[in-house]
């Protein structure tokens, strides 16, 4: 089995592409794959956000309502995961398209419109989003984040049980995400991957341990 743990931005259009591409090549594979998709909102993230955007650095209001607009998101993705994952992430990657792609304006009246166009139960929506229990998946996945040291998005883990190792293999950016595919193999160049010391030399791949409790937070 392969578990891949994909950390995004709830609001933007790379890792929707990221997580489109991932979507075809899971639905296209023959080996089981477990796809745990979570957002990422740090002021490291924020940051390359505003570089990307060409926003200056000192614009403190920007700043403001990027970080607010983006962690409101991820509560929204938390909240509806509580729904099911599947109607969770039709919910994540139609908020990518409509604020990431459109360009539309984030709000409470935009994210109410997915979930009723996904199918959702707004007034269980509207009862959850303000629960502890919201609050508390949110900082279950930055926990996991920071113990598997990501610090930008997309980004993601992958741990290939067929290759017998406590460890998986991050990929860091979209261009590090193109080798995904590769690590879900059982081939040789995969097996050198996982159990080769010092095999992992290009840029923004590396090892990571596997810890059974983050299973217990996802």
């Amino acid at each position: 089995m392969i578990e891949i743990y994909l950390f995004v931005n709830p609001l933007g259009p790379i890792c929707l592409e990221t997580e489109m591409e991932l979507l075809k090549y899971i639905e296209k594979s023959s080996v089981k794959i477990q796809l745990r998709v979570l957002p990422l909102v740090n002021m490291t993230t924020i940051g390359d956000i505003m570089k990307r955007r060409k926003i200056a650095k000192n614009d403190v209001a920007a700043r403001n309502k990027l970080f607010s607009d983006t962690y409101s998101a991820a509560l929204d993705c938390k909240t509806i995961q509580l729904q099911g994952r599947r109607r969770a992430r039709d919910f994540l990657m139609k908020l990518q398209q409509a604020v990431g792609c459109l360009k539309k304006n984030y709000s409470r009246k935009l994210v109410e419109e997915i979930v009723d166009e996904i199918g959702g139960d707004l007034t269980m929506f509207r009862e959850d989003r303000p629960s502890q229990l919201v609050k508390d998946l949110f900082k279950a996945d930055q926990t996991i984040a920071h113990e598997m040291g990501i610090v930008k998005h997309p980004s993601g883990v992958v741990y290939n049980y067929a290759c017998d190792r406590d460890y998986g293999v991050l990929l860091e950016g979209p261009e590090a995400l193109l080798d995904l595919p590769l690590l879900c193999q059982t081939t040789e160049e995969s097996y050198r991957i996982f159990h080769l010391d010092g095999y992992l030399k290009r840029e923004n791949e590396r090892r990571v341990v596997l810890s059974s409790k983050h299973l217990k937070l996802v």
